[in-house]
């Protein structure tokens, strides 16, 4: 009876490692992936029904002996190159990388573009403006 209860314990011990092992390696895969409903978070960081079931079916994957690669390939297949955290530089994902860089500089070039027209539009003082500004300078030294 002893030695049935030892090897129970050291059964159960060597599934919980097995379990262990198992969501280290469903949480890094996790951190890797979009969440496709939350705004700007992994798969991990998600509470969604959405995040829950994809992280389900990662681990059921992983349970049946997909390799990492093979799940991030599938939710590639199936969810496109956004399920990605990080989404490889290729053609389709150019705007991704340089959409952000592309509104800066479209930002900038309307900023000094708009500084420009404003120095433009400022009409050069006639006399007696200079003449009553200089008068407001002294009264406000005095």
């Amino acid at each position: 009876m002893a030695r049935l209860f030892a090897l129970l314990l050291a059964c159960s011990a060597a599934l919980a490692a097995d379990d262990a092992a198992l969501e280290k390696r469903v949480a890094a895969l996790a951190h890797e992936l979009r969440c496709l409903v939350c705004q700007n978070q992994t798969l991990a960081d998600s509470n969604a029904p959405l995040a829950v079931d994809l992280r389900n079916q990662i681990r059921e994957q992983l349970q049946k002996g997909a390799s990492e690669r093979d799940v991030t390939d599938f939710m590639v297949q199936r969810y496109g190159d956004f399920v990605l955290y990080r989404p490889p530089l290729k053609a389709s994902t150019v705007l991704l990388w340089g959409g952000p860089f592309l509104l800066l500089a479209l930002g900038v070039f309307q900023l000094a573009r708009r500084m420009r027209s404003a120095r433009r539009q400022a009409p050069p003082l006639s006399e007696a403006q200079r003449a009553r500004a200089a008068q407001l300078i002294e009264q406000s030294r005095e």
